[in-house]
């Protein structure tokens, strides 16, 4: 049994998952709301941690089913915002997007 920090009694018997992951998620057929509980947090600071829980979530469903689309959809707007960044909120002039990460500089 795992030990939670800070803790002396053990706290259960988990499946290995993502930190934070809902364990119940693996028991169970992906849903849209799934996909959408972790797009919640979807700033270019966590985009490709997300992208890779999303893409884990909804590998085993099938083309087509609501939440694959959903996820799919989801997964391209993260991989756009970890390198080129979002703003949000309300415009302040001079303000740059802060991508996760910068694309590689050309080589010459």
């Amino acid at each position: 049994m795992r030990q939670a920090p800070g803790r002396s009694e053990p706290f259960g018997n988990f499946p290995p998952v993502s930190e934070f992951e809902l364990p119940e998620r693996t028991e169970r057929e992906a849903t849209v709301e799934d996909v959408r509980a972790l797009m919640g947090a979807s700033t270019p600071h966590f985009a490709l941690q997300l992208r890779n829980r999303i893409s884990k979530l909804i590998a085993a469903l099938p083309a087509g089913h609501p939440a694959r689309v959903e996820g799919e959809r989801e997964i391209t707007r993260l991989d756009a915002i970890a390198v080129e960044g979002e703003l949000r909120g309300h415009a302040v002039e001079g303000e740059v997007a802060l991508p996760s990460i910068r694309a590689p500089e050309p080589r010459g």
